[in-house]
């Protein structure tokens, strides 16, 4: 069984007990979060698929940690001219573990 859902403008397909990196969300941890934009589900030999999203839906998952990415550095240059400037950026990511993927549709 797995799922494919948004979150912060990018798609993720995951499975029970997955843990995976996302966009910073603005809750403690420990905390129990749900996901309500999910475009497919995927269980045993069905597969539900959004019209663009599934109504009555949910992935639930806990909250782990909290963090910044490794930094990356953006280098804008231009030769014989003096011009060379250097800049670096970490984004801050939120790891969560899914727990669950439930659907309400009985088909």
């Amino acid at each position: 069984m797995y799922a494919v859902f948004i979150n912060g403008g990018k798609q993720y397909k995951v499975k029970i007990g997955q843990t995976l990196r996302i966009e910073k969300i603005n809750e403690n941890v420990g905390n129990i979060i749900k996901f309500k934009k999910i475009l497919l589900i995927k269980k045993k030999q069905k597969t539900f698929i959004g019209n663009p999203i599934l109504k009555d839906a949910v992935i639930k998952a806990k909250i782990f940690s909290h963090g910044r990415e490794k930094k990356i550095y953006i280098i804008k240059f231009h030769r014989r001219k003096h011009y060379k400037k250097k800049q670096g950026h970490r984004q801050f990511y939120t790891s969560i573990k899914i727990q669950s993927i439930k659907i309400k549709k009985r088909i």
